[in-house]
């Protein structure tokens, strides 16, 4: 599996933004797929995680109510979709997919991930 986001780019404060990751090699329908984002330590934190076998979905504490993760009927683009950004919300963000579900999910669940894509927010 080959994964590719695209979406990012610079906005302003209070703006939004919709992430998108793309497979290629197979669909992603026995799969779960998550977003996650570079931290300041370097360190990849997961945001939200969906099960594409059931729909069913996760999310961190710190994005519950302002990102939302979706997934098309063909199970080959997973969406991240960031409202009121806000500047500590710059960084780099990836996705990642795996053959076990999102329960309990980390970076180091992923068994694919994609190259990322640059997110600024200007003040």
């Amino acid at each position: 599996v080959q994964l590719q986001e695209s979406g990012g780019g610079l906005v302003t404060t209070g703006d939004s933004l919709r992430l998108t990751c793309v497979a290629s090699g197979r669909a992603l329908s026995n799969y779960a797929v998550a977003w996650f984002r570079l931290a300041p330590g370097k360190a990849r934190q997961g945001l939200s995680c969906i099960n594409n076998r059931d729909g069913s979905t996760y999310y961190t504490e710190s994005v519950k109510g302002r990102f939302t993760i979706s997934s098309d009927n063909g199970k080959r683009m997973v969406y991240l979709q960031m409202n009121n950004l806000k500047p500590e919300d710059t960084t780099v963000y990836y996705c990642g997919a795996m053959q076990r579900s999102c329960s309990g999910y980390t970076a180091r669940s992923m068994d694919w991930w994609g190259r990322g894509t640059q997110v600024t927010v200007s003040s």
